[in-house]
């Protein structure tokens, strides 16, 4: 699988910000003391997954894409109230964590930080996995746990096989007698085979057996 991949060198310092190789100062033998951070792009045509939301009268979709092996590689939240300051908090937060994403911050850490964060807006959400939601990062982040953590994503763009209904006992009966009007004659127990009256009793016309009678 080919990917293209951003590397980026970044020096840590002690009390002072993180700086890239191109600005670091340090000229000494041996080269840069920063480790190699590596970006995983997506590729240019991706499976994704939207799920509508709505937490405390704030309705919204998030997109997340997809990388081959179907973990997440990018993150999209688009608020209802286009323009509005919750729209554009939450376009700038996605845009970071799609970068989290790229460069290799486990979900599960993601999800532990964000999880249960409180703050406005909060309340019920409607979707009975989740229940109640804290606040709008609280819901985000345990809904991605349960679609990609605990194994509730099920199986992403492909169809379900559902199984052709299978034809209830008795149904070809039931359509012989509305054809035929033979009334409540059962079906023969040896062959299955519709039966008609003899008499006081019903005689199959396949096998030869009888309701009882001789």
């Amino acid at each position: 699988m080919s990917e293209a991949k951003e590397i980026t060198n970044i020096e840590h310092s002690q009390g002072r910000p993180l700086k890239s190789s191109d600005e670091s100062n340090d000229n000494k033998p041996g080269g840069s003391r920063g480790t190699l951070a590596v970006r995983r792009r997506l590729p240019d045509e991706r499976h994704s997954l939207t799920h509508h939301f709505s937490v405390g009268g704030q309705e919204g979709y998030v997109t997340i894409g997809l990388y081959e092996d179907g973990l997440p590689g990018e993150m999209f939240i688009r608020m209802a109230k286009e323009g509005s300051t919750v729209s554009g908090l939450m376009d700038s937060f996605a845009t970071a964590v799609s970068l989290a994403f790229q460069y290799g911050v486990p979900l599960q850490v993601l999800c532990d930080k964000f999880s249960h964060t409180r703050f406005e807006p909060s309340g019920w959400s409607g979707n009975p996995k989740i229940g109640y939601a804290k606040s709008l990062m609280d819901y985000l982040f345990r809904w991605l746990e349960l679609r990609f953590l605990k194994g509730e994503q099920g199986i992403l763009f492909e169809l379900a096989r559902q199984a052709p209904p299978q034809p209830e006992s008795g149904s070809v009966v039931a359509a012989l007698r509305q054809v035929v009007g033979l009334g409540d004659a059962p079906a023969c127990q040896f062959c299955g085979s519709l039966m008609v009256r003899n008499a006081s009793c019903y005689r199959c016309m396949e096998c030869g057996s009888t309701s009882g009678c001789s």
